[in-house]
């Protein structure tokens, strides 16, 4: 590279940037839901390819002016939808080195720096979860893969004990599972398991109780029924009330049929961090693998989920590739996961452990279930708002009496701009969803949400 592609980099390092800063400086103050949608945004970036190029810093500079009405406010402190985090400073800064650094992060012959980051990051939370320090740790880019990573190790083990080698023999004639989910598991757990080609139709479902936790009766009774290779999927956080299946009931169910049993705990997980909250999470240890997210409740950026697994043994089996130019150093990453080559996902996560430490990850859990329960206070003091489940984590929903009222008013809060929620249905009814997930959300901005909406309330 010449004198000038060094200058053009740091030019653009530098525009980057300032940009970045000017965007996190306005996010107090801008609307949390986009002013464009997907048909503005395509018209602001289209048009032909250009003939020549242009200036790196003016290419980052044009991104962030024309990306910005389609620019949703997650990092800033209103931004309650879906179940989405903010990025803590420490794992900002490090996923800007992880971009810089560009190391290849399936090997750790071939990036040892950053997989020995990921190695501690995988040893820091199992000790924050309560889980055995021997499992596997592999990371993901979610929620959604880590629990297909965690599964394709449960098939390969639960056939392995009725005696058939996927490896070797394929599922053509393998002996048929049984895949047990609760009835308001989440759909990813579906998505996983068409993936490893087990359809919905195949998927015995539990019935749950009124917050979503699978009934132990119900289970206890459902394995009495039938036979052959079986894997149950338990649950830590159900996506809309927060609540947590009674692991210390369900787990010896299926253990008393052989079950390989997993915990979806994409932000569930985590409250096993708090001494406050960790009664929610008792006898999960005691399962097979457990699906996390980083993204969501520690606060790194996109992408960083975590599928664990009790024995690296059963993560082997299922990932470990071949090839005679590959070199092999142990347990690598690309070992206990799909993907081959990819960034070194793990770092920010490592960097945000290690700014916050156990305290600081305890406090982060605990303010995130004490915004829950303030914003429930508040959309309690708002006259006609129902909050609809019991706020034992991060989740408040609410409604309305009428259905179409409460989409309104989902609709209503969105264009207003103060905060973001999302909908949702539950039992069959309207509601609006909060999650509380960032590390930035403060008593201000919970008392400027809950304002604003019984402003919407009232006028409408």
């Amino acid at each position: 590279m010449d004198q000038s592609g060094f200058d053009d980099r740091t030019r653009a390092l530098d525009t980057a940037h300032r940009r970045a800063t000017e965007f996190l400086e306005d996010l107090d103050d801008r609307p949390v839901w986009p002013r464009a949608g997907l048909e503005e945004m395509l018209d602001v970036f289209g048009g032909p390819l250009p003939a020549d190029g242009t200036d790196p810093a003016q290419v980052v500079d044009e991104i962030a002016t024309r990306a910005d009405p389609g620019l949703v406010a997650i990092p800033g402190g209103r931004f309650f939808g879906f179940v989405i985090g903010g990025t803590h400073p420490a794992a900002l800064a490090a996923d800007w080195l992880v971009s810089t650094w560009d190391q290849n992060s399936g090997s750790s012959a071939l990036a040892p720096a950053t997989v020995a980051m990921e190695r501690i990051a995988g040893r820091w939370m199992l000790d924050l979860f309560g889980l055995p320090d021997s499992a596997s740790v592999g990371f993901v880019t979610g929620g959604q893969l880590a629990s297909f990573t965690c599964l394709a190790s449960a098939r390969q083990a639960v056939l392995a004990r009725a005696g058939w080698d996927v490896a070797e023999r394929g599922l053509r004639e393998a002996p048929p599972l049984r895949v047990v989910v609760g009835a308001d598991r989440h759909s990813s757990v579906d998505r996983a398991a068409r993936f490893l080609g087990i359809g919905r139709a195949e998927l015995i479902v539990i019935d749950s109780d009124d917050q979503g936790r699978m009934r132990p009766d119900a289970l206890e009774q459902q394995l009495l029924s039938g036979t052959g290779p079986l894997i149950v999927c338990l649950q830590a956080g159900e996506v809309h009330t927060g609540a947590f299946d009674d692991f210390e009931a369900l787990i010896p169910i299926a253990r008393a049929h052989d079950a390989w049993v997993h915990v979806d705990g994409a932000f569930g997980l985590w409250a096993a961090a708090s001494p406050r909250l960790r009664s929610l999470t008792a006898g999960m240890e005691h399962a097979d693998s457990w699906a996390t997210d980083a993204h969501k409740t520690l606060n790194v950026p996109y992408d960083c989920g975590m599928a664990i697994v009790r024995d690296p043994a059963d993560s082997i089996a299922a990932f470990r590739t071949g090839g005679d130019y590959l070199m092999y150093t142990g347990l690598d990453p690309w070992d206990v996961t799909p993907e081959l080559s990819r960034r070194a996902r793990g770092v920010p996560a490592w960097a945000a452990l290690k700014s916050l430490g156990r305290s600081g990850v305890a406090q982060l859990m605990d303010r995130l279930h004490a915004n829950a329960e303030a914003m429930a206070r508040g959309l309690r003091s708002i006259p006609g708002v129902h909050v609809v489940n019991d706020v034992d984590y991060t989740q408040v929903m609410f409604r309305l009496d009428d259905d179409d009222a409460t989409r309104a008013l989902g609709r209503a809060i969105l264009d207003e701009g103060t905060a973001a929620v999302t909908g949702a249905e539950w039992r069959g009814r309207a509601t609006q969803r909060c999650s509380m997930s960032s590390w930035a959300t403060t008593d201000a901005d919970i008392d400027r949400t809950v304002a604003a909406i019984r402003r919407l309330v009232r006028d409408a």
